[in-house]
Order: structure tokens, then C-alpha cells, then sequence
């Protein structure tokens, strides 16, 4: 097997090792809560303004989808929508204190679980982490210029 694929498939083990890992608890922890839309509204948490076309981009989804997950959140009452002054033509979303309530609980787990893996990381150097962040980033640019060579547009659809 080829370097590059080798490197690609241990990736991939590694992102199922932790989805495996991450499910039962997340999924026990935030019940009725889709990952997608937990993923939103840690977004929205995160991100002052945001709106249907900065999550479709981060997400890369289309603002369709990104506009039921919206509703569904408005209707569960996890965000809220608002309007600035000047600009009554775009919406944005903000959470609610329920919405701030499930993206602790979030934000906990997360924490779990890096103190869970903590004893990996204290092992490696600087320099190991910043030359896989550099390949990761790296990485990352070159697909952001396929997907961009290939007309593939999520803000569009």
C-alpha cells in the first residue's frame, strides 16, 4: 500500500474509532438531538450573525438543508432567529437558553474526551504537532481547490 494510502486509511480508522467511541454517550447525553443539528447549534454558539449560508458553507450542505435543520431547530426552541437593523432581507440565529444548555452539554463531552485521550497527546512535541497540522491544513487546501475546480458550490444548491 502506497504511503499516501496508507496514511488516508489510517485516518479514516481513526475518525471511526472515535465516532464509534463518541456515539453512545453523545447519543445518551443529547437524546432527540441529531448530530447534525448539535453540530449547528455549536456553530451558532460559536459564530456571532450566523445564517443559513455560513452553515451550509461550514458544512458543506446545501442551504436547503441547512434551512430545515433551522426550522427544526426553531421549532425545538434550541435557537432563535433575529434581524438587524438596516437589513430586514437576511436572518440570523442565536441560541436560546435551552440551545446554550444542550451546547454545554456538548462542549463537556468534548472535554471528556480529550481528557480521556489526553495520555496520546502529552507525548508528542511540537514540532510532531505542527507538521500534522501543516499536512492536515495542507490537505485541506488542496481539497477546497478540487472541490472548487469542479464547480461543486454548496451555497448554490
Amino acid at each position: 500500500m502506497e504511503r499516501q494510502e496508507q496514511l488516508i486509511a489510517v485516518v479514516r480508522d481513526l475518525f471511526n474509532k472515535l465516532a464509534w467511541l463518541n456515539k453512545f454517550k453523545m447519543e445518551d447525553s443529547l437524546k432527540g438531538h441529531t448530530p447534525s443539528e448539535v453540530h449547528a447549534i455549536e456553530y451558532i454558539g460559536k459564530h456571532a450573525d450566523s445564517n443559513v449560508t455560513k452553515l451550509a458553507e461550514s458544512f458543506y450542505m446545501t442551504r436547503s438543508a441547512i434551512s430545515k435543520m433551522t426550522k427544526k431547530l426553531l421549532e425545538k426552541e434550541l435557537i432563535e432567529s433575529y434581524q438587524k437593523d438596516g437589513n430586514k432581507k437576511e436572518i440570523y440565529f442565536r441560541l436560546t437558553e435551552q440551545g446554550n444548555a444542550v451546547n454545554q452539554i456538548h462542549e463537556d463531552l468534548h472535554e471528556e474526551f480529550r481528557k480521556r485521550d489526553q495520555a496520546v497527546f502529552e507525548q508528542i512535541t511540537k514540532e510532531q504537532f505542527d507538521g500534522m497540522i501543516s499536512l492536515m491544513e495542507r490537505y485541506s487546501r488542496h481539497l477546497d481547490a478540487e472541490i472548487k475546480q469542479q464547480g461543486i458550490d454548496a451555497k448554490s444548491e
